[in-house]
């Protein structure tokens, strides 16, 4: 007799947590366009993921099947560097709840998200897998990238030690339907698209961007994120089970293998938003990591491959921002 399949049916109780945000909202959509019609979904007021024992009594309850980790406290530069307790502390104790509750309550597969700043600030680009703690990181979120470094350890030594199959996937720089566009906490593209609109509509000449414009980075549209989450859950078991082997971490990466500096990114935001005006880079802001370009060999090797090209999908992320705004 054939070994039954660890994927999810269209049945399957699956478990979005942090579904209201950029990367589990659009998880949601992607899932139920697949088809999958038995979603469990809690609001940060109905299920405090910080709570262990509220934790443990919704697996308890609930019983999912399939887990995707999407709840995380995210933020840009200035939000990781005024609250870095905050960051490694809240972030710690979801992960550590649910990844613990998961194993408790025998689920099929995880999938736990996490970022591009798991890695080190210098090294190789573009970036493998494997250049996981190889380096220092950036000071700058330092916090919130060993907490994420943590979530992974925790999936190998679950893998490791209990057989579970969870797996961490780590997006690059993502934007789009549902971002975050408050200037004290955002990231830099919805920053941008703030900025950018705020500057055109009170007719003013210029806009500051921080840094140097120079750093480089990747981008990808949220729903591309989506659906390689939503392509790697549903994985054949021998397929699923090349990113979980004892031998490295179960990790890969998510990207769209393109990217570009900050001051291209400007230049493509404010001709998306039609603003004829100048762009001011102020130095005395910090740049950042200079360059972050995921390899995402594993997972095109698994048959996803991004499809939203960058101009089109920041048109999108401004009608949701003006959706928003109104």
């Amino acid at each position: 007799m054939a070994a039954m399949s660890s994927a999810p049916e269209s049945g399957s109780r699956i478990y979005v947590a942090g579904h209201r945000g950029l990367v589990g909202s659009a998880i949601v959509r992607a899932l139920t366009v697949r088809g999958y019609s038995n979603l469990l979904l809690r609001r940060h007021a109905e299920l405090e993921l910080s709570d262990q024992s509220a934790v443990r009594t919704f697996f308890k309850q609930e019983k999912p099947e399939y887990v995707i980790l999407a709840a995380a406290k995210v933020g840009g530069i200035l939000a990781n560097n005024t609250y870095p307790a905050d960051f490694i502390h809240e972030n710690l104790a979801i992960q550590t709840n649910v990844i613990h509750e998961s194993w408790r309550a025998s689920v099929k597969r995880l999938l736990f998200l996490g970022s591009s700043c798991i890695y080190p600030r210098d090294c190789p680009q573009p970036i493998k897998e494997d250049y996981l703690l190889t380096g220092p990181l950036e000071s700058t979120n330092r916090p919130y990238a060993i907490a994420k470094i943590a979530g992974i350890e925790m999936c190998w030594s679950y893998n490791r030690q209990y057989g579970t199959r969870f797996v961490a996937a780590m997006p690059t720089n993502l934007y789009g339907p549902g971002d975050n566009y408050d200037l004290a906490s955002s990231h830099v593209l919805p920053a941008l698209i703030r900025k950018v609109h705020e500057a055109k509509v009170r007719g003013e000449r210029e806009v500051v961007v921080w840094g140097t414009g120079t750093p480089r980075r990747e981008f990808l549209y949220s729903d591309d994120m989506a659906d390689a989450c939503a392509h790697l859950l549903a994985l054949p078991d021998r397929e699923f089970d090349t990113l979980r082997t004892d031998d490295h971490p179960p990790l890969v990466n998510i990207g769209c293998g393109e990217d570009l500096s900050i001051a291209e990114l400007a230049a493509i935001v404010a001709q998306a938003l039609s603003f004829k005006g100048a762009l001011r880079f102020d130095t005395s802001k910090p740049d950042g990591t200079l360059r972050k370009l995921l390899d995402g060999g594993r997972i095109n090797a698994l048959g996803w491959r991004a499809r939203t090209p960058l101009p089109a999908g920041i048109e999108r992320a401004y009608a949701d921002f003006l959706r928003q705004a109104c």
